[in-house]
């Protein structure tokens, strides 16, 4: 098993540019069964996570070529199964992705339960509360079997704003009979870049970025070429990082326009950053200091749908907040287990109170020292990076898997900032 050595307080300099956002890129991989004309992707980030995508889709039938580092060509007219194999299920929660496409282009699949990060119950209620008013049979036997004849649009409410559950509406809907209209949808960039390629392909999808999207749903669909958007999830772990660890750095397509409420929050830890077009500088020698509210009370960064705090970024928030003079109060609503990755910060000096699953609060700044450490999903992974290369001394992480899942090339872009940090 792979493993980072970190040697940390080093202060990381230098420029990057943002990988294309995983979020996109999986569903987007998904969505091209539901053509038998070739798509072309661009900026797919080069990570786990993508690379079993591709493994599921060439076990279907699929023709998959890579052109170039982020470029792949997909060609589905020919697809041999509609079973997802257990093997790629359990290593990824986002295989539960094609089982849209599958539906409207064969008529049915056989998935497995999907696996991926281990942080609380995940719901797949609201997947299948969409499949059944699109007219789809579930049948759950250890194995999720579902089938229709045909798919017949409506209109859909979704018990929560589930993001993957979005998407596989979407999908589903965009080559169902009628119209559908999908209400309390997700709206974050990554449900409007699927929404922008389906269209591309000839989808009628109305309503892009709004929580109401309306389907006119097509008998085909054609190929295309599309290009995934900037991951602000990783831009928001190196502004972290940046802060830290008192460097200073630049992000090359940012995509500031997705950084609205994640710069509230860095603002209130007193890191801020300067905006030239789509590159974002974090400059060095912040005043990181937490921002009282008003009455002088202690503020809390917490997380919602978007275009709310990405819960994605609460752990790297928490490890930013250790180095910040003050007190802040970090609420993550939706995971249960999200926040148990504290214990590791807190032996390594942070000062922190795990008030319950969802809530920690955080005094700083605290002396950080080097441990070991073990990745239990992608973003505690990150923040634990993060952690360890503002840390004095040496640290080890093992399960990078768990890390590299989600950051693309991190250990080279980390090298090419300054960082003391070896992969094993």
């Amino acid at each position: 098993m792979n493993k980072y050595i970190i040697e940390g307080s080093f202060p990381l300099k230098g420029k990057i540019k943002a990988s294309g956002n995983k979020n996109a890129a999986l569903p987007c991989i998904a969505a091209t069964l539901l053509t038998d004309s070739e798509v072309i992707l661009k900026n797919i980030p080069e990570i786990e996570d993508v690379h079993v995508m591709f493994e599921v889709l060439k076990s279907l039938g699929v023709q998959v070529k890579r052109k170039s580092h982020g470029e792949y060509s997909v060609k589905t007219n020919n697809i041999k199964s509609s079973e997802i194999l257990a093997e790629h299920a359990s290593n990824i929660r986002a295989s539960i992705l094609f089982a849209g496409p599958l539906l409207a282009r064969t008529g049915k699949v056989i998935l497995p339960p999907p696996g991926g990060d281990v942080i609380g119950r995940r719901r797949l209620d609201t997947h299948f509360l969409a499949f059944s008013a699109l007219g789809v049979q579930i049948e759950i036997d250890g194995l999720f079997k579902l089938n229709s004849n045909k798919l017949v649009g409506t209109d859909i409410f979704l018990d929560e704003a589930s993001v993957t559950a979005t998407e596989n509406a979407i999908m589903a809907a965009s080559m169902a009979s009628g119209k559908t209209t999908l209400m309390n949808a997700a709206s974050e960039p990554h449900v409007q870049d699927l929404c922008n390629m389906l269209n591309s392909m000839g989808a009628k999808i109305t309503g892009i970025g709004s929580n109401i999207l309306h389907i006119d749903g097509v008998k085909k669909l054609g190929g295309t070429e599309f290009e995934i958007g900037s991951d602000f999830m990783e831009v928001g772990s190196y502004i972290g990082l940046a802060a830290v660890t008192r460097g200073e750095l630049e992000i090359e397509k940012a995509g500031p326009e997705h950084l609205q409420m994640t710069k509230i929050a860095f603002h209130k830890l007193g890191i801020h950053w300067e905006t030239e077009g789509s590159t974002i500088r974090i400059p060095s020698g912040q005043d990181m200091r937490v921002s009282p509210e008003l009455g002088g009370m202690i503020p809390k960064i917490d997380d919602a749908p978007w275009p709310g705090f990405p819960a994605d970024l609460t752990s790297i928030m928490t490890v930013v907040a250790t180095q910040v003079e003050g007190t802040v109060l970090i609420h993550e609503k939706l995971f249960e287990s999200r926040m148990f990755f504290v214990d590791k910060l807190i032996g390594m000096g942070a000062r922190i109170i795990l008030c319950d699953p969802h809530r920690a609060v955080v005094s700083g700044p605290a002396r950080l020292r080097g441990a070991q450490l073990v990745s239990p999903d992608v973003r505690a992974g990150m923040a634990m990076v993060i952690a360890a290369l503002c840390a004095e001394g040496k640290s080890e992480i093992q399960n990078v898997y768990q890390i590299e899942r989600g950051y693309e090339l991190l250990a080279e872009k980390l090298k090419s900032l300054g960082a003391k940090i070896e992969r094993v």
